[in-house]
């Protein structure tokens, strides 16, 4: 945790998005500054991230740690109304009733005394990614339940069981067949056992399955992938010493180890009986997102990785929240490719040699063989070391050829959401916010998704800043 005032030395102007705490808004028409909304973007785009770094005096220890608020825009097809709103967390509550920071989180641990620490629970920022359900929107966080938002206006109803978590964590990064409407999801308990547990829930959210799967150790897992028949898990060399965590000596990001010795571990995981198929270790590497997952005709496994050397990125990621990056840690795509049956990893490449992150696909090709992966990266001029990424990206795997948007100097784009075209099944479009540093104001970009060279095919006002965040969806119009 860091008291005292930390200075924001813009030495870039991404950071004035973080300057301040983000102001919501109501729902509201968005103005078109270019083009025209296509017809066919009925649904809804979902966006979650820290909007809040600080309360007084008292700065977050890492960007993890702000607490989470969600745009939603609704579009009809001839308008977009959008919404921006906080979580309403029990913490969050508490601590703006307070005026102060009262709880530990990722990077921070409470404030205070050590003897006024013991038993603080960790606070559920629900900042990190949204699951939008028939009914209610989820807010996510990995180290707690989700919070239940409503589809409009975004007013927080509370935590939601979904009809089975009984307190245990729903991570930020559920995986959904479009074939049929399952959704796979993750939680990791740190009990007296490390438990990896399993949920398979129908497409309403409500868990009908699970499973416990014991771990060796307290790592980092993020996010996994379906590929197939299977659930995929990559466990980084990462271990994190309890005992400081617990006693509040130190936060869990100061207390994890990177440990390359022990290499990667890969779990596969039967995705009807969710049960253990293979587990084996492998080189070690770190990374926070996949791409996508399939299986191929000879049956093996390939599994897309944002792929990192280390866990330099932690750092990197801590310093995001100050205003001023000092720490170069690049992720590039990478591709994994298993034999379940034999337990053997047969190759593990790079295919693309650029700095790039938060790889997402056509949702309806989640888990099934997919061209395109869609990306966010480093402008190619840009002062990797300290920049934010500033453009998206449409990778092909059969060719290799990349395509980028170039948006202009310092503008920079969230992580790129697809969202197919309700008239045209062919036609998708990708969606991004973009924050102008220059001008200092949030737009929502429009593109079509094969053609992400060209000019926006919209560009709508967002009435406030939208922070830099982390990750976001698409809800169609019901058939």
């Amino acid at each position: 945790m860091i008291d005292s005032v930390v200075s924001m030395r813009q030495t870039a102007t991404w950071a004035s998005a973080l300057r301040h705490p983000a102001r919501e808004f109501p729902p509201t028409s968005l103005p078109i500054l270019s083009g025209a909304i296509p017809s066919g973007l009925r649904g809804a785009l979902y966006r979650n991230g820290p909007a809040r770094l600080q309360r007084g005096q008292q700065h977050v220890g890492h960007w993890f740690d702000g607490d989470g608020a969600v745009l939603g825009v609704q579009f009809t097809g001839s308008d977009a109304i959008g919404t921006y709103r906080y979580v309403q967390t029990k913490g969050y509550q508490a601590e703006d009733q307070a005026g102060r920071y009262l709880f530990p989180n990722y990077g921070m641990v409470t404030p205070g005394h050590w003897w006024q620490r013991w038993g603080k629970p960790l606070k559920n920022v629900a900042n990190t990614s949204v699951l939008a359900l028939p009914d209610r929107l989820l807010a996510l966080w990995e180290g707690g339940e989700p919070h239940a938002l409503t589809l409009d206006t975004l007013a927080t109803l509370g935590l939601d069981d979904l009809e089975g978590l009984q307190g245990k964590p729903y991570s930020a990064h559920p995986k959904r067949d479009a074939k049929t409407g399952e959704i796979f999801n993750f939680g990791v308990s740190l009990g007296a056992k490390v438990q990896l547990h399993v949920y398979r829930s129908d497409a309403t959210g409500r868990i009908r399955q699970t499973n416990a799967i014991p771990l060796p150790g307290i790592s980092l897992i993020h996010d996994f992938v379906l590929a197939g028949r299977y659930l995929i898990f990559c466990i980084p060399p990462l271990r994190i010493q309890p005992l400081p965590v617990l006693l509040q000596w130190q936060s869990f990001s100061d207390a994890m180890h990177w440990q390359p010795a022990n290499g990667t571990e890969v779990i596969v995981i039967d995705r009807d009986s969710l049960e253990v198929v293979c587990w084996l270790e492998t080189d070690p590497w770190f990374q926070w997102h996949f791409g996508n997952g399939y299986e191929l005709s000879d049956g093996s496994a390939i599994v897309e990785i944002a792929h990192y050397e280390d866990f330099q990125t932690n750092q990197r990621l801590r310093e995001v929240a100050t205003g001023q990056i000092e720490t170069l840690a690049t992720s590039t795509l990478w591709q994994l490719r298993l034999n379940v049956q034999s337990s053997q990893v047969l190759t593990m490449q790079q295919v693309l040699n650029r700095s790039c992150e938060f790889p997402t696909v056509n949702p309806q090709e989640i888990g099934q063989p997919s061209r395109y992966t869609y990306l966010s990266m480093h402008r190619q001029d840009a002062d990797q070391q300290r920049e934010l990424y500033g453009t998206i990206a449409r990778f092909d795997h059969q060719t290799g050829a990349l395509v980028e948007a170039d948006m202009g100097e310092h503008r920079y784009p969230t992580e790129p959401i697809y969202a197919p075209d309700a008239d045209q099944s062919e036609q998708g479009w990708i969606l991004t916010v973009v924050y102008d540093g220059d001008q200092q104001h949030s737009e929502l970009w429009i593109y079509a998704a094969n053609r992400l060279d060209a000019e926006p095919v919209c560009r709508l006002a967002l009435p406030e800043i939208i922070p830099p965040g982390f990750h976001g969806t698409w809800q169609p119009v019901p058939a």
